[in-house]
């Protein structure tokens, strides 16, 4: 396939950046959706459901995600979706099953035995869409939620073993140097489960990052790109607060939780939806963690 020719029937797919306006996005149904245990997010709240009374509910999850998708759609944003499967009860998280590129979809190969064939529904939708497949990601365990594109140029790229694995981050950053891009990969820790819990795009130059739980020399390198932070609080952090979803135009999907960082978004003068998220936050994943961007405006002109 030729690198540059992901125009298909005269819609062009694939993503520059994640931070302009987002014009369609990739999403699931929870219809299959239950709590198991999947990693450091959902086991804490497993662990200490005795205290806390939390439990699951099935209705609300469906009616928090609606709610989710109706701001999509107010936004203008056409939603698309990975069709439901009741063995892959945790697809619709539509983050790490692929990562959109401006090259095509790479297929990720993920680690969990309970989300190990989300690559299948992934494939299948990118095929009965003509949407490029740009690459798959064999060397290591790779997920989607660790290809943080920060601006045009340049991505950063996570991995804490027991998800993404060196050696997956490491073939998806060459592949992404063979473009002509820049790619940094970096170790996180295994309670932030991606880079994406660690790091978002809000604007231009602009972060949402919980800096004090990245390694330093990734703080420096990011100041050196240039880019300034909307700094998160690690009590917000580790359940979910910096997993939001930047719409553009001033616009800012995040989630009831992260009010100190919703606030600091309003003082800058972004218009923030807040929605309840909590069945999916408690179950291990953000609105960020539930879509996958499939085109937003270009911003080529931004690279360096």
């Amino acid at each position: 396939m030729n690198k540059n020719d992901n125009t298909r029937r005269g819609k062009r797919w694939g993503i520059d950046n994640d931070f302009a306006p987002l014009q369609d996005v990739l999403l699931g149904l929870p219809e299959f959706y239950t709590w198991v245990d999947a990693g450091p997010l959902i086991a804490r709240t497993l662990n200490n459901a005795h205290k806390t009374g939390v439990k699951f509910d099935l209705q609300l999850a469906m009616a928090q995600h609606a709610q989710m998708v109706s701001i999509y759609e107010e936004n203008g944003v056409r939603c698309h979706y990975l069709d439901s499967d009741p063995v892959l009860h945790r697809n619709f998280f539509a983050r790490d099953s692929s990562a959109m590129t401006p090259w095509g979809a790479l297929i990720c190969h993920m680690q969990l035995k309970v989300r190990r064939a989300d690559y299948v529904t992934a494939i299948q939708f990118y095929q009965q869409n003509d949407i490029p497949i740009w690459r798959f990601a064999t060397a290591g365990h790779f997920e989607g939620g660790d290809f943080v594109i920060v601006e045009p140029g340049k991505v950063l790229i996570g991995y804490c073993g027991e998800r993404s694995e060196k050696a997956g981050a490491e073939q998806v950053a060459a592949w992404v140097r063979e473009e002509g891009w820049e790619a940094v990969t970096a170790p996180i820790s295994r309670e932030f489960v991606h880079m994406d819990g660690l790091v978002v795009p809000l604007d231009d130059k602009l972060l949402v990052a919980c800096v004090d739980a990245l390694e330093p020399w990734v703080v420096t390198q990011l100041r050196d790109w240039g880019f300034s932070f909307v700094d998160v609080p690690y009590r917000e952090a580790k359940n979910l607060g910096v997993n939001l979803v930047a719409l553009g135009n001033g616009k800012v999907l995040s989630m009831q939780g992260a009010t100190e960082l919703n606030a600091k978004m309003r003082s800058l003068g972004y218009e923030v939806y807040d929605p309840d998220m909590s069945m999916f936050t408690l179950g291990g994943g953000g609105v960020h963690c539930l879509c996958q961007a499939l085109s937003r405006e270009e911003r080529l002109q931004a690279a360096s």
